[in-house]
């Protein structure tokens, strides 16, 4: 059956073309995102949901998506969704950061002109039939020292500009590194020496803990006297009240903001003052950026809902789909490896600790991190997934740690997963074969090579005779067929263990006649999706 995605708000007709012609079930009803009880009582039918900024994805909202696999927004900001309780509930939420870059970019730089020049008032002084030349008197922008906070995606296009523009750039981000910043031409700078050098200061940071009023009341006092204050990015960067404050003291000569701490904004302490450009969010408002969004998240949505293929995922380590076609095969050994020891280990897990081997660790670790940890969470909670299994972990106090080591032995790669609990720990090991098919390559420690099937029996023994004999004999009995045998033992006459894959589940009364045997130290039926 082919996946079922809603787009409940405006996506242009060329995106919703690219769900049908990708084979998508797609309803396009761009108003119903609008309606709270509409979209309430049939998000259940869906497993991808569309969204611009006018559906609001609550919790609520998530709870009730009982198929809801992604939700994709078109544009940045995804303010509008409770990632929270969709990471919790395994659904993956993805934006498309890249579509509008360029168009913000643009829109803050025709935010630092228009302020530079007082264009609004002009521009209504003399559409007034007033004749008010020497009342503007602006500054050129050539010359000027412009500080960008935020040198990533779309604060790097903007540092761009304006050295075209002829300005000198200074650039405060913590990521931003001293040969990124040479490429780009800025000089990096602490927060502290940007404020006070700064004659232009535009903020590209998304709305965080760390960014939370960035430029706060002490942080604009600090700033240069006559400074020009630019916020194209999120709303509660900067302190409204003081800044409108230091604008009627003059200590800031203008401002230039589309975005506010609350929106839609009818009232602000910014609105009415003199030299201070407002606008009702427009950064990504242009033709091409909006079509730009839209097709990116139609196609990022249907290569997830078709392929597996994760792109600007903000709860998920993204997977392309050339990786995912590489990776397929060793993001489901990850899955069996960590549902195996999930499978063996009854009490609370303290630490998850994997070991990347050889080719296994050239790869994209996080996404097969995640895979182990769903795969040990699923025993307890079946609905768990990549997405939830690290936000459940989490919550659940277990640590999880990676090495990465070079190839070490007979193998191209392989990967170890140990769980740790206070009585305990627990390893197992496995690689993909040529053929693209998992295997459990150690146990324990103990080398062994079996196939993996739906389901399995793992015993384990003293090295003695008659092993063999009584699992078959016993299996056979009770009609189970066994479709691979796979024995390992550590020293002769040590401990040795067993794992067979059987046609159907090992039923109790031939799990009762094993034990009955008294060869048997541990005797565990798995079960594994195949």
């Amino acid at each position: 059956m082919a996946p079922k995605v809603l787009i409940s708000d405006k996506l242009s007709n060329a995106a919703v073309q690219i769900f049908k012609d990708r084979g998508i079930d797609v309803t396009f009803e761009p108003d119903l995102g609008k309606d709270k009880d509409a979209l309430l009582a049939r998000i259940h039918e869906f497993d991808g949901l569309a969204i611009r900024s006018a559906t609001k994805a609550t919790e609520k909202l998530i709870a009730a998506a009982d198929n809801l696999k992604v939700v994709g927004r078109a544009g940045i900001g995804v303010d509008n969704v409770d990632i929270a309780a969709a990471s919790k509930k395994g659904i993956i939420v993805m934006n498309t950061p890249f579509g509008n870059m360029i168009t913000t970019a643009e829109h803050a730089i025709a935010m630092m002109f228009a302020v530079a020049r007082q264009i609004p008032e002009a521009s209504a002084s003399t559409h007034a039939g007033k004749w008010e030349k020497s009342k503007f008197m602006g500054v050129e922008l050539t010359g000027k020292t412009l500080g960008v906070i935020g040198a990533g995606n779309i604060g790097s296009i903007v540092c761009n500009r304006a050295l075209g523009l002829k300005m000198k750039v200074v650039a405060y981000d913590p990521f931003l590194s001293e040969e990124r910043a040479t490429e780009i031409g800025v000089e990096k700078v602490e927060l502290e020496d940007l404020l006070t050098r700064a004659d232009f200061i535009t903020l590209h940071v998304p709305y965080t803990d760390q960014t939370a009023n960035i430029l706060s009341r002490e942080n604009l006092e600090k700033a240069k006297k006559g400074v020009r204050i630019i916020n194209c990015a999120r709303g509660g960067l900067v302190d409204e009240q003081a800044l409108a404050d230091l604008l009627k003291s003059g200590h800031v000569a203008g401002a230039a903001f589309d975005v506010f701490a609350e929106e839609p904004a009818t009232e602000n302490p910014l609105f009415g003052l003199p030299n201070v450009v407002v606008t009702p969010h427009l950064g990504a408002a242009t033709t091409e950026a909006q079509e730009n969004v839209a097709l990116q998240v139609a196609e990022q949505m249907s290569d997830y809902l078709l392929t597996g293929a994760v792109q600007n995922a903000l709860n998920m380590p993204s997977v392309t789909a050339e990786e995912a076609k590489i990776m397929g095969p060793w993001i489901n050994l990850s899955g069996h490896l960590g549902n195996f020891v999930g499978q063996m280990t009854d009490e609370p897990i303290k630490a998850i600790n994997i070991l990347y081997d050889g080719e296994a660790s050239e790869m994209n670790l996080k996404a097969l991190t995640a895979s182990v940890v769903a795969g040990i969470m699923r025993r307890r909670n079946p609905a768990v997934n990549m997405v939830s299994a690290p936000v459940i972990a989490k919550e659940n106090g277990i640590q999880v740690s990676t090495t990465k080591q070079d190839q070490s032995g007979a193998f191209e790669g392989y990967i170890k997963v140990t769980v740790v609990t206070d009585k305990r720990e627990r390893s197992v090991a496995g690689t993909v074969f040529s053929d693209g098919k998992p295997r459990f390559i150690q146990i324990k420690g103990i080398n062994i090579d079996a196939e993996i099937g739906e389901h399995m029996l793992y015993t384990t023994n003293n090295d003695v005779p008659g092993i063999i004999g009584a699992l078959g004999q016993t299996l056979g009995s009770h009609g189970v067929n066994i479709a691979n045998f796979t024995l390992g033992r550590s020293v002769a006459k040590g401990e040795a263990i067993a794992l067979l894959y059987v046609d159907e589940p090992v039923p109790a009364p031939a799990l009762k006649a094993l034990s009955d045997t008294g060869l048997f130290n541990q005797i565990k039926t798995l079960s594994f999706d195949v």
